[in-house]
């Protein structure tokens, strides 16, 4: 029997089963393979839509969802209305993820389903993930930690299966941009989402961070890409000065995950 095939005899164990899809690597697999599982009526997807979700990312999600046949449900989210999100401290998650948790238990009890789940895999139990505690107080199962999937393992599944997101860099939320203790509006949101779009016009790939530091940004890149973004940086820096940002700079460091997080935590 196959790991693929595991995953879809532990998902058949759940019941009616209800998925918080992001469209991310991880979701993505999760709504895919439970699609072929368990089938239309025993299954849905349930995209949660707010400022912090990026558009782009939306607009992946929809067509996956749209290509393989994923029953999809979007509903609104409001954590922005929640004055400890928006303090954004190491805890903003958390609350982000109460939230979503919420409405989704709300929804599969009005809807008969027996299970939620997230995208968690096993490699993410040991990184700084405050909302994984919103999941435990909710009763949200992760099917692929609860596996011991690791992301290797996941992009590998995505890969066989021809998932287009196989290859995809990490996509947290905007907030996850803004540095803690600054706090989260609806326009440093915005600044970043436009920001991330234009250097990804410009022919960024890989993975991209735009961090928001207030008055001023920094960019993080794979090295590969930091050639590009240094030949056409007077235009970067127009750009960013039209988006709000008094300085922009190019982190010589390049792309790291956590980097807005106290040294020995983090991810995003």
């Amino acid at each position: 029997m196959t790991d693929l095939d595991l995953l879809r005899r532990h998902l058949l164990g759940l019941g009616k089963v209800l998925l918080g899809y992001s469209g991310g690597v991880d979701s993505a697999l999760l709504a895919v393979v439970a699609t072929e599982a368990l089938g239309d009526g025993r299954f849905l997807a349930v995209i949660g839509r707010s400022p912090s979700y990026p558009e782009v990312q939306w607009r992946a999600a929809v067509q996956l969802a749209g290509r393989f046949g994923v029953p999809l449900l979007e509903l609104d989210t409001h954590e922005l209305d929640d004055p400890r999100y928006l303090r954004n401290d190491t805890s903003r998650c958390y609350f982000c993820k109460s939230e979503l948790w919420g409405r989704l238990g709300g929804l599969a009890r009005e809807r008969g389903y027996d299970t939620v789940i997230d995208g968690t895999n096993a490699d993410d139990l040991g990184e700084h993930r405050p909302g994984l505690r919103a999941g435990r107080e909710t009763s949200v199962r992760s099917p692929l930690a609860e596996l011991g999937w690791s992301k290797e393992a996941v992009r590998a599944a995505s890969r066989a299966l021809g998932l287009p997101t196989w290859d995809a860099p990490a996509a947290p939320c905007l907030s996850s941009r803004v540095r803690y203790g600054l706090p989260i509006t609806v326009e440093r949101l915005r600044q970043v989402e436009e920001g991330e779009a234009f250097l990804r016009s410009l022919g960024v790939r890989g993975d991209l961070r735009v961090r928001h530091h207030g008055n001023g940004a920094s960019i993080e890149v794979a090295e590969n890409e930091m050639a590009l973004l240094r030949s056409g940086w007077s235009t970067v820096g127009d750009v960013f000065a039209r988006l709000g940002f008094d300085s922009v700079e190019l982190d010589p460091q390049g792309y790291r995950r956590g980097r807005l997080l106290p040294l020995g935590t983090g991810t995003g």
